[in-house]
């Protein structure tokens, strides 16, 4: 063979291991069963963030660039962040952003449709008690009183993106925050045009669509009597399972007793009413997130109206005396793996 021939094979070699090379990629980047992942710390939690397909890291991109700008709008500890603002404007009106408006809005919805068991505005309450710092301490009932003067949700004034806060009030997002991010990332993903993803924010697990394998997506709820240890499965799929319970953020006072970072509305005192961890599983984040809280404070006497009222959500409860309750739309994908016995809940 002449060099001039030489030179021509070996040039079909290259380009044919170069289309092989980029047919192999494409194929890779094609498969809907390989993971791209990315972990993102934000809202002081570690994050994960799990999608499949053709354009998943684009979708990862977009939804870690989401989470930074909502965090950085919604923290009440950032001096930057609109929240901050809100809660350091002396009783003016200030102008908000359309996210916190937006989340402000649907989260005072839930404050009044729970009857106040959920309230942004128990914010000075948690902070006496250590729980935004970690220099926790057992404030005295008359520093108590004199917080929750200002108290409630009802007092905040809207008017379109402006709010405006009375005496020395102050909102925490803190209870809806990551449900209402959550939503964001699922959005993302499906314009993004992913169709299988799951994301973990610390602990609020949200799911599109299936598994690539067409299963459903099994996530463990853990046993808050023994974190570390995993209580039921639940087998989910296009669902949000969202958890908020005593064994999270706690800390264990002088007197011997355990005081968690749910504060009950009611009394400023850490929410001690019967149970002692609540799941609430849905379609939207948001409302699963302000459900958990809400159901959590309100407790074993009072907790049922809620959940009657939302009756297009499912939740899971354990109460202080080692016994689960689940509403009837888990029966089929609820599987108990502790030693607590288990039982549906019936509405009279």
């Amino acid at each position: 063979m002449s060099c001039k021939g030489i030179k021509i094979a070996a040039m079909i070699c290259a380009v044919l291991a170069f289309v092989s090379c980029k047919a192999g990629d494409m194929q890779h980047k094609d498969d809907n069963t390989v993971p791209h992942t990315r972990d993102v710390f934000a809202m002081d939690t570690y994050m994960n963030i799990t999608a499949y397909g053709y354009n998943a890291e684009k979708a990862l991109d977009d939804a870690e660039k989401r989470i930074m700008q909502l965090e950085a709008e919604l923290s009440a500890t950032s001096e930057t962040s609109e929240v901050w603002k809100l809660d350091h404007s002396d009783g003016e009106a200030v102008k908000l952003g359309s996210d916190t408006a937006e989340l402000i809005a649907k989260a005072l919805d839930m404050c009044k449709r729970t009857d106040g068991c959920l309230d942004i505005t128990v914010y000075p309450v948690l902070k006496a008690w250590g729980f935004t710092t970690g220099e926790y301490r057992i404030p005295e009932k008359a520093e108590i009183a004199g917080l929750l003067r200002n108290v409630g949700y009802s007092d905040i004034k809207a008017e379109g993106n402006s709010f405006k806060l009375s005496g020395n009030a102050e909102i925490d997002l803190g209870a809806v925050a990551k449900g209402y991010t959550g939503d964001e990332i699922m959005e993302i993903m499906r314009s993004d045009d992913v169709k299988s993803a799951i994301i973990n924010l610390g602990g609020n697990v949200q799911t599109l669509g299936k598994k690539p394998d067409g299963s459903e997506w099994k996530i463990a709820v853990r046993d808050p009597f023994s974190p570390d240890t995993d209580m039921c499965v639940l087998e989910v799929a296009d669902r949000c399972v969202i958890t908020s319970g005593n064994y999270e953020r706690f800390f264990i006072g002088d007197d011997g007793k355990r005081y968690c970072h749910i504060i009950d509305p009611s009394d400023g005192y850490p929410a001690d009413n019967g149970y002692v961890s609540v799941t609430v599983v849905g379609k939207d984040g948001f409302t699963c997130d302000a459900l958990s809280t809400a159901v959590f404070v309100a407790g074993e006497k009072d907790s049922a109206g809620i959940m009657q009222d939302f009756a297009d959500y499912d939740f899971l409860i354990v109460t202080e005396n080692g016994k689960i309750y689940y509403t009837g739309g888990l029966a089929e994908c609820f599987r108990n793996i502790s030693s607590m016995p288990d039982e549906v809940i019936t509405f009279d």
